[in-house]
């Protein structure tokens, strides 16, 4: 005898595959031999072990963040639209609705590439689509994120990485075109702080300290004519995360540039600029104490910024799980 883990009906039916071509109605011919041949089989394949069942394997985050650090390490220039890419991706979301949000990758489908916030998004879709490839375990959603993650850490800060976003297969998760920031709302400042709140961050469930402390991330990276319109980086240190932008907003004067593009501000070097939206923080009484804040505590900021745009990049999402990487 022999110990075996299955039921009596497993048994039966083992026995029943081995035995049913001795049934007589199929006429097969049947000899002692075979007999004995068949029923030491079915006491071979009771005593046989059950083989595990294969786990799919975990989703290789490491490596996946090791080839976005290799991109960033050829192009430091890319981490900031790696940020603006996951920015984007997760600033979709709408909290009466539940819809939006990076929680289906959908930034990936032409359709959301082709909303006017999303302009020249496309390159940076393009870029990451080998690494998704290398990497087919880690979702879209995911990879979006972590891109900005990487890119934030390269630019000197760390944030927290959650994974187990699900991508959405088609197009028909993707919201409608408006839910992003406006550079200018017809260069109002009082229509585009309205936007900037109930049009945009109110609508993702921000406050007004969250929405300047994310404006921060304006200190990455620069404007580019064939994508955004506007022209120039905000800060001298556009591959570095700190508190610069906001010193700058406050310390220097800022005119309108004379030029055939839309209307941008310039510091006195022509070197800088600052969108409309950008100003409206410190035309704004109830932005500009925050701006205050930050100019003068860049560890206040980083401890701000780092808390909600982890919140930003978990906008409809649910069961994430914190990953070290």
């Amino acid at each position: 005898m022999c110990s075996s883990d299955l039921s009596p009906f497993d048994l039966m039916l083992r026995s029943l595959a081995l035995v049913l071509p001795l049934v007589s109605g199929l006429r097969v011919p049947v000899s002692r031999r075979d007999v004995l041949t068949r029923t030491a089989a079915i006491g071979a394949a009771s005593c046989a072990p059950l083989l595990p069942v294969s786990a799919k394997s975990a989703p290789d985050y490491a490596g996946a963040k090791s080839a976005l650090q290799e991109l960033i390490t050829k192009d430091e220039n890319i981490g900031p639209t790696m940020v603006r890419l996951a920015w984007h991706s997760s600033g979709t979301y709408d909290k009466m609705s539940k819809t939006g949000g990076n929680g289906g990758g959908t930034i990936r489908f032409k359709e959301e590439l082709a909303h006017g916030g999303n302009a020249g998004l496309d390159k940076m879709v393009a870029k990451l689509e080998p690494i998704h490839a290398k990497f087919p375990d880690v979702s879209y959603a995911d990879l979006y994120v972590l891109a900005g993650a990487t890119a934030i850490e390269a630019a000197g800060v760390k944030v927290p990485f959650k994974a187990g976003r699900v991508d959405a297969m088609d197009p028909s998760a993707v919201t409608p075109d408006g839910r992003l920031p406006d550079a200018s709302k017809g260069n109002d400042p009082q229509k585009t702080a309205a936007a900037l709140r109930k049009d945009v961050f109110y609508r993702m469930g921000f406050n007004d300290q969250e929405i300047v402390v994310l404006s921060g991330a304006h200190s990455l990276g620069r404007c580019h004519p064939d994508a955004s319109g506007y022209s120039g980086p905000w800060s001298p240190t556009p591959t570095m995360l700190n508190n610069y932008y906001f010193n700058l907003l406050l310390s220097l004067p800022w005119t309108i540039k004379e030029w055939d593009g839309p209307m941008q501000f310039e510091d006195p070097s022509g070197k800088l600029m600052m969108l409309p939206s950008d100003l409206v923080l410190i035309q704004d009484k109830a932005f500009r104490p925050y701006v205050k804040q930050y100019a003068k505590d860049n560890a206040l900021f980083i401890k701000d910024f780092t808390a909600a745009y982890t919140k930003l990049t978990e906008l409809g999402t649910k069961g994430l799980k914190l990953v070290e990487l």
